[in-house]
Protein backbone atom coordinates (compact mmCIF):
# COMPACT_ATOMS: atom_id res chain seq x y z
CA UNK A 1 0.00 0.00 0.00
CA UNK A 2 1.51 3.80 -0.75
CA UNK A 3 2.15 6.18 1.76
CA UNK A 4 2.80 3.32 4.18
CA UNK A 5 6.10 2.58 6.05
CA UNK A 6 7.83 -0.32 7.27
CA UNK A 7 7.98 -0.79 11.37
CA UNK A 8 9.58 -4.35 11.71
CA UNK A 9 8.31 -8.40 11.10
CA UNK A 10 6.25 -10.48 12.91
CA UNK A 11 5.86 -14.04 12.44
CA UNK A 12 7.02 -14.03 8.54
CA UNK A 13 4.25 -10.68 8.19
CA UNK A 14 5.83 -7.02 7.37
CA UNK A 15 4.02 -4.54 9.98
CA UNK A 16 3.82 -1.28 8.18
CA UNK A 17 2.04 1.76 9.39
CA UNK A 18 0.14 4.27 6.54
CA UNK A 19 0.97 8.12 6.81
CA UNK A 20 -2.21 8.60 7.19
CA UNK A 21 -2.51 6.96 11.24
CA UNK A 22 0.21 9.40 12.52
CA UNK A 23 -1.60 12.16 11.85
CA UNK A 24 -4.50 10.74 13.51
CA UNK A 25 -1.88 10.49 16.25
CA UNK A 26 -1.41 14.20 15.93
CA UNK A 27 -4.75 14.69 16.16
CA UNK A 28 -5.93 12.82 19.32
CA UNK A 29 -2.65 14.19 21.39
CA UNK A 30 -3.49 17.63 20.03
CA UNK A 31 -6.84 17.40 20.94
CA UNK A 32 -6.40 16.02 24.26
CA UNK A 33 -3.65 18.65 25.13
CA UNK A 34 -5.50 21.56 24.44
CA UNK A 35 -8.41 20.27 26.96
CA UNK A 36 -6.26 19.06 29.63
CA UNK A 37 -2.84 19.24 29.38
CA UNK A 38 0.27 17.39 28.18
CA UNK A 39 -0.66 14.87 30.83
CA UNK A 40 -3.92 13.84 29.73
CA UNK A 41 -2.75 14.04 26.12
CA UNK A 42 0.19 11.10 26.77
CA UNK A 43 -2.40 8.99 28.19
CA UNK A 44 -4.62 9.18 25.49
CA UNK A 45 -1.71 8.37 23.31
CA UNK A 46 -0.88 5.49 25.21
CA UNK A 47 -4.23 4.19 25.30
CA UNK A 48 -4.18 4.71 21.51
CA UNK A 49 -1.43 2.43 20.45
CA UNK A 50 -2.50 -0.20 23.47
CA UNK A 51 -5.74 -0.02 21.16
CA UNK A 52 -3.81 -0.38 17.94
CA UNK A 53 -1.45 -3.16 19.30
CA UNK A 54 -5.12 -5.02 19.71
CA UNK A 55 -6.02 -4.20 15.86
CA UNK A 56 -2.58 -5.97 15.19
CA UNK A 57 -3.48 -8.86 17.32
CA UNK A 58 -6.49 -9.11 15.25
CA UNK A 59 -5.25 -9.16 12.18
CA UNK A 60 -2.71 -11.84 13.19
CA UNK A 61 -5.43 -13.85 13.96
CA UNK A 62 -6.73 -13.95 10.27
CA UNK A 63 -3.13 -14.04 9.54
CA UNK A 64 -1.95 -17.15 11.40
CA UNK A 65 -5.35 -18.95 10.60
CA UNK A 66 -4.92 -18.16 6.59
CA UNK A 67 -1.34 -20.17 6.89
CA UNK A 68 -2.93 -22.95 8.00
CA UNK A 69 -4.32 -23.38 4.94
CA UNK A 70 -1.10 -22.75 2.89
CA UNK A 71 -2.34 -18.69 2.44
CA UNK A 72 0.81 -16.17 3.60
CA UNK A 73 0.18 -12.62 4.36
CA UNK A 74 2.95 -10.72 3.37
CA UNK A 75 2.20 -7.72 5.45
CA UNK A 76 -0.36 -5.80 8.13
CA UNK A 77 -0.78 -1.94 7.73
CA UNK A 78 -2.10 0.42 10.50
CA UNK A 79 -4.73 2.44 9.21
CA UNK A 80 -6.45 5.37 11.04
CA UNK A 81 -9.88 2.96 10.94
CA UNK A 82 -8.09 -0.48 11.72
CA UNK A 83 -5.86 -2.74 10.23
CA UNK A 84 -5.56 -4.47 7.39
CA UNK A 85 -3.76 -8.13 6.58
CA UNK A 86 -3.13 -8.64 2.68
CA UNK A 87 -3.35 -12.06 2.21
CA UNK A 88 -1.62 -13.90 -0.80
CA UNK A 89 -5.02 -15.33 -1.97
CA UNK A 90 -8.60 -15.36 -0.17
CA UNK A 91 -9.39 -18.71 0.28
CA UNK A 92 -12.16 -19.77 -2.07
CA UNK A 93 -13.67 -22.97 0.37
CA UNK A 94 -16.49 -21.50 2.40
CA UNK A 95 -15.23 -23.18 5.51
CA UNK A 96 -11.40 -21.96 5.18
CA UNK A 97 -13.10 -18.24 4.57
CA UNK A 98 -15.45 -18.85 7.66
CA UNK A 99 -12.58 -19.83 9.94
CA UNK A 100 -10.11 -17.18 8.63
CA UNK A 101 -12.81 -14.47 8.95
CA UNK A 102 -13.87 -15.13 12.58
CA UNK A 103 -10.32 -15.82 13.80
CA UNK A 104 -9.83 -11.52 14.50
CA UNK A 105 -12.94 -11.58 16.26
CA UNK A 106 -11.85 -14.22 18.44
CA UNK A 107 -8.74 -12.97 19.16
CA UNK A 108 -10.64 -9.57 20.67
CA UNK A 109 -12.87 -11.36 22.44
CA UNK A 110 -9.60 -13.35 24.02
CA UNK A 111 -8.39 -9.94 24.85
CA UNK A 112 -12.04 -8.90 26.41
CA UNK A 113 -12.35 -11.94 28.33
CA UNK A 114 -8.62 -11.89 29.61
CA UNK A 115 -8.81 -8.29 30.80
CA UNK A 116 -12.35 -8.99 32.52
CA UNK A 117 -10.84 -12.18 34.33
CA UNK A 118 -7.93 -9.30 35.29
CA UNK A 119 -10.54 -6.86 36.95
CA UNK A 120 -11.63 -5.02 34.20
CA UNK A 121 -15.18 -3.52 33.30
CA UNK A 122 -17.76 -3.33 30.32
CA UNK A 123 -19.28 -0.31 29.63
CA UNK A 124 -20.56 0.77 26.23
CA UNK A 125 -21.58 3.91 26.89
CA UNK A 126 -19.90 7.11 26.48
CA UNK A 127 -16.99 6.21 29.24
CA UNK A 128 -15.65 4.53 26.48
CA UNK A 129 -14.49 7.36 24.58
CA UNK A 130 -10.41 7.90 24.28
CA UNK A 131 -10.88 11.27 25.71
CA UNK A 132 -12.70 10.62 28.78
CA UNK A 133 -10.91 10.15 31.81
CA UNK A 134 -13.97 8.99 33.74
CA UNK A 135 -13.17 5.42 32.85
CA UNK A 136 -10.31 3.37 33.52
CA UNK A 137 -7.48 2.53 31.30
CA UNK A 138 -8.27 -1.36 31.36
CA UNK A 139 -12.04 -0.55 31.54
CA UNK A 140 -11.86 1.36 28.18
CA UNK A 141 -9.47 -1.04 26.55
CA UNK A 142 -11.59 -4.30 27.67
CA UNK A 143 -14.68 -2.66 25.99
CA UNK A 144 -13.02 -1.35 23.12
CA UNK A 145 -12.13 -4.80 22.25
CA UNK A 146 -15.93 -6.12 22.80
CA UNK A 147 -17.08 -3.68 20.83
CA UNK A 148 -14.48 -4.28 17.70
CA UNK A 149 -15.39 -8.28 17.78
CA UNK A 150 -19.24 -6.97 17.81
CA UNK A 151 -18.72 -4.47 14.99
CA UNK A 152 -16.26 -6.88 12.80
CA UNK A 153 -19.25 -8.96 13.01
CA UNK A 154 -21.76 -7.05 10.81
CA UNK A 155 -22.63 -8.63 7.81
CA UNK A 156 -21.13 -5.54 5.78
CA UNK A 157 -19.25 -6.88 3.44
CA UNK A 158 -15.88 -6.72 3.40
CA UNK A 159 -16.16 -6.75 7.19
CA UNK A 160 -15.26 -10.04 8.78
CA UNK A 161 -19.18 -11.19 9.08
CA UNK A 162 -19.77 -9.80 5.68
CA UNK A 163 -16.76 -12.15 4.54
CA UNK A 164 -18.92 -14.95 6.92
CA UNK A 165 -22.50 -14.13 4.95
CA UNK A 166 -20.50 -14.34 1.64
CA UNK A 167 -19.28 -17.70 2.49
CA UNK A 168 -22.60 -19.11 3.71
CA UNK A 169 -24.35 -17.77 0.59
CA UNK A 170 -21.99 -19.04 -1.47
CA UNK A 171 -22.33 -23.08 -0.33
CA UNK A 172 -25.67 -22.34 -2.08
CA UNK A 173 -25.48 -19.33 -4.68
CA UNK A 174 -21.70 -19.95 -6.33
CA UNK A 175 -18.36 -17.69 -5.12
CA UNK A 176 -19.31 -14.87 -8.06
CA UNK A 177 -22.83 -14.06 -7.06
CA UNK A 178 -22.56 -14.37 -3.72
CA UNK A 179 -19.69 -11.89 -3.58
CA UNK A 180 -22.21 -10.00 -5.35
CA UNK A 181 -25.39 -10.22 -3.06
CA UNK A 182 -22.63 -9.70 0.17
CA UNK A 183 -21.45 -6.93 -1.28
CA UNK A 184 -24.41 -4.67 -2.14
CA UNK A 185 -25.70 -5.88 1.16
CA UNK A 186 -22.06 -4.04 2.38
CA UNK A 187 -23.12 -1.26 0.52
CA UNK A 188 -26.49 -1.18 1.67
CA UNK A 189 -24.86 -1.08 5.46
CA UNK A 190 -22.34 1.61 4.67
CA UNK A 191 -25.03 3.89 3.49
CA UNK A 192 -27.02 3.37 6.89
CA UNK A 193 -23.53 4.12 8.43
CA UNK A 194 -22.20 7.40 6.29
CA UNK A 195 -26.25 9.07 7.37
CA UNK A 196 -26.17 7.83 10.67
CA UNK A 197 -22.68 9.57 10.84
CA UNK A 198 -23.58 12.55 9.17
CA UNK A 199 -26.72 13.21 11.59
CA UNK A 200 -24.54 13.09 14.63
CA UNK A 201 -21.77 14.58 13.46
CA UNK A 202 -19.52 11.39 13.71
CA UNK A 203 -16.87 11.62 11.22
CA UNK A 204 -15.08 8.42 11.66
CA UNK A 205 -18.58 6.54 11.08
CA UNK A 206 -18.65 8.09 7.55
CA UNK A 207 -14.93 7.23 6.91
CA UNK A 208 -16.02 4.03 7.72
CA UNK A 209 -18.95 3.75 5.29
CA UNK A 210 -16.80 5.36 2.70
CA UNK A 211 -14.30 2.53 3.46
CA UNK A 212 -17.11 -0.53 2.89
CA UNK A 213 -18.93 0.84 0.40
CA UNK A 214 -15.77 1.81 -1.99
CA UNK A 215 -14.09 -1.85 -0.68
CA UNK A 216 -17.23 -3.99 -1.08
CA UNK A 217 -17.54 -3.12 -4.72
CA UNK A 218 -14.16 -3.65 -5.50
CA UNK A 219 -13.82 -6.30 -4.08
CA UNK A 220 -16.91 -8.07 -5.39
CA UNK A 221 -15.14 -6.40 -8.75
CA UNK A 222 -12.01 -8.35 -8.57
CA UNK A 223 -13.97 -11.83 -7.96
CA UNK A 224 -15.71 -11.55 -11.22
CA UNK A 225 -12.65 -10.78 -12.77
CA UNK A 226 -10.47 -13.70 -11.49
CA UNK A 227 -13.34 -15.87 -12.12
CA UNK A 228 -13.52 -14.99 -15.77
CA UNK A 229 -10.19 -14.69 -15.94
CA UNK A 230 -9.50 -18.58 -14.97
CA UNK A 231 -11.35 -19.58 -18.04
CA UNK A 232 -9.09 -17.64 -20.34
CA UNK A 233 -5.36 -17.97 -21.32
CA UNK A 234 -2.29 -15.89 -21.55
CA UNK A 235 -1.96 -16.08 -24.59
CA UNK A 236 -5.87 -14.49 -25.67
CA UNK A 237 -4.77 -11.07 -23.48
CA UNK A 238 -0.97 -10.57 -24.32
CA UNK A 239 -0.21 -7.57 -26.81
CA UNK A 240 1.73 -8.84 -29.61
CA UNK A 241 2.23 -5.71 -31.85
CA UNK A 242 4.88 -3.61 -29.90
CA UNK A 243 7.87 -2.04 -30.57
CA UNK A 244 10.75 -2.66 -28.14
CA UNK A 245 13.71 -0.60 -26.88
CA UNK A 246 17.46 -1.24 -26.04
CA UNK A 247 19.47 -0.75 -22.55
CA UNK A 248 21.51 1.83 -23.98
CA UNK A 249 18.62 3.86 -26.61
CA UNK A 250 18.36 7.03 -24.68
CA UNK A 251 14.91 8.76 -23.49
CA UNK A 252 14.72 10.94 -26.51
CA UNK A 253 14.55 7.89 -29.02
CA UNK A 254 11.92 6.37 -26.54
CA UNK A 255 9.63 9.20 -26.86
CA UNK A 256 10.25 9.14 -30.67
CA UNK A 257 8.63 5.50 -30.18
CA UNK A 258 5.88 6.76 -27.97
CA UNK A 259 4.55 9.38 -30.34
CA UNK A 260 5.20 6.95 -33.32
CA UNK A 261 3.36 3.68 -31.45
CA UNK A 262 1.34 5.04 -29.23
CA UNK A 263 2.64 2.11 -26.66
CA UNK A 264 2.46 2.76 -22.97
CA UNK A 265 4.76 0.01 -21.84
CA UNK A 266 8.11 -0.54 -23.83
CA UNK A 267 10.06 -3.73 -23.61
CA UNK A 268 13.43 -3.29 -22.82
CA UNK A 269 15.47 -6.22 -24.67
CA UNK A 270 19.40 -7.07 -25.01
CA UNK A 271 20.76 -7.72 -28.23
CA UNK A 272 19.99 -11.36 -28.01
CA UNK A 273 16.50 -10.55 -27.29
CA UNK A 274 16.58 -11.25 -23.74
CA UNK A 275 13.92 -9.31 -21.67
CA UNK A 276 15.78 -6.91 -19.33
CA UNK A 277 12.80 -4.47 -17.76
CA UNK A 278 10.26 -1.98 -19.02
CA UNK A 279 9.73 1.41 -19.74
CA UNK A 280 6.54 2.97 -19.02
CA UNK A 281 4.95 5.91 -20.11
CA UNK A 282 4.55 7.94 -16.95
CA UNK A 283 8.20 7.06 -16.21
CA UNK A 284 9.27 8.47 -19.37
CA UNK A 285 7.12 11.57 -19.04
CA UNK A 286 8.83 12.66 -15.72
CA UNK A 287 12.41 12.12 -16.96
CA UNK A 288 11.76 14.13 -19.70
CA UNK A 289 9.91 16.83 -17.43
CA UNK A 290 13.47 17.22 -15.51
CA UNK A 291 15.51 17.30 -18.90
CA UNK A 292 17.08 14.20 -18.80
CA UNK A 293 15.93 13.20 -22.37
CA UNK A 294 19.97 11.75 -22.96
CA UNK A 295 19.64 9.61 -20.31
CA UNK A 296 19.54 5.47 -21.11
CA UNK A 297 16.52 3.90 -21.25
CA UNK A 298 18.21 1.12 -18.15
CA UNK A 299 18.71 3.63 -15.68
CA UNK A 300 15.24 4.32 -15.83
CA UNK A 301 13.01 1.24 -17.00
CA UNK A 302 11.21 -0.99 -14.26
CA UNK A 303 13.62 -4.40 -13.51
CA UNK A 304 12.34 -7.95 -12.14
CA UNK A 305 9.53 -7.98 -14.88
CA UNK A 306 7.45 -11.33 -14.51
CA UNK A 307 7.03 -13.69 -16.70
CA UNK A 308 4.22 -16.39 -17.62
CA UNK A 309 3.94 -19.17 -20.03
CA UNK A 310 2.32 -18.43 -23.25
CA UNK A 311 -0.69 -21.27 -22.00
CA UNK A 312 -0.91 -19.76 -18.62
CA UNK A 313 -4.33 -19.30 -17.03
CA UNK A 314 -4.64 -15.60 -17.10
CA UNK A 315 -5.31 -15.46 -13.43
CA UNK A 316 -1.69 -16.36 -12.83
CA UNK A 317 -1.00 -12.98 -15.22
CA UNK A 318 -3.48 -11.48 -12.45
CA UNK A 319 -1.48 -12.76 -9.64
CA UNK A 320 2.13 -11.41 -11.13
CA UNK A 321 0.54 -7.85 -11.23
CA UNK A 322 -0.61 -7.75 -8.00
CA UNK A 323 1.94 -9.68 -5.96
CA UNK A 324 4.99 -7.80 -8.03
CA UNK A 325 3.32 -4.25 -8.33
CA UNK A 326 5.03 -4.44 -11.73
CA UNK A 327 3.86 -2.40 -14.92
CA UNK A 328 3.25 -5.53 -17.30
CA UNK A 329 3.92 -9.65 -17.06
CA UNK A 330 5.82 -10.83 -19.87
CA UNK A 331 4.82 -14.05 -21.88
CA UNK A 332 7.30 -16.48 -23.12
CA UNK A 333 7.03 -19.46 -25.07
CA UNK A 334 8.10 -22.82 -24.33
CA UNK A 335 11.54 -21.71 -24.93
CA UNK A 336 11.52 -18.74 -22.79
CA UNK A 337 11.86 -16.53 -25.18
CA UNK A 338 9.33 -13.39 -24.58
CA UNK A 339 6.61 -13.06 -27.50
CA UNK A 340 4.34 -10.55 -26.20
CA UNK A 341 3.32 -8.93 -23.02
CA UNK A 342 -0.02 -8.24 -20.43
CA UNK A 343 -0.75 -5.23 -18.62
CA UNK A 344 -3.82 -4.43 -16.21
CA UNK A 345 -5.63 -2.54 -18.87
CA UNK A 346 -5.65 -4.97 -21.64
CA UNK A 347 -7.13 -7.70 -19.13
CA UNK A 348 -9.51 -5.69 -18.44
CA UNK A 349 -10.59 -4.64 -21.95
CA UNK A 350 -10.50 -8.34 -22.70
CA UNK A 351 -12.90 -9.06 -19.53
CA UNK A 352 -15.17 -6.22 -20.56
CA UNK A 353 -15.07 -7.54 -24.57
CA UNK A 354 -15.63 -11.66 -23.45
CA UNK A 355 -18.78 -10.21 -21.04
CA UNK A 356 -20.38 -8.29 -23.81
CA UNK A 357 -19.99 -11.73 -26.06
CA UNK A 358 -21.31 -13.89 -23.06
CA UNK A 359 -24.87 -11.79 -22.84
CA UNK A 360 -25.38 -11.91 -26.67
Amino acid sequence: MTWSYPVGQVFGSEIRIHATFFLLLAWIGAAAWIAEGPIAAAANLIFLLALFTCVVAHEFGHALTARQFGIATPDITLLPIGGLARLDRMPERPGQEIAVALAGPAVNLTIWLLLIVLGARTEMTGAIAIEDPAAGFWTKLATVNLFLALFNLLPAFPMDGGRVFRALLAMRLGRVAATRFAARSGQALAFGFGFLGLITGDAVLVLIAIFIFAAAGAESADVALRDMARHLRARDAMITDYEALQPSDTLRAASSTLIRTAQHEFPVVDAGGGLRGMLTRSVLFQALSEGRDTSPVAENMARGIPTVPLAAPLDAALDALQDTGAPAVAVTDPSGRMIGYITRENIGDLIVICGRDRHR
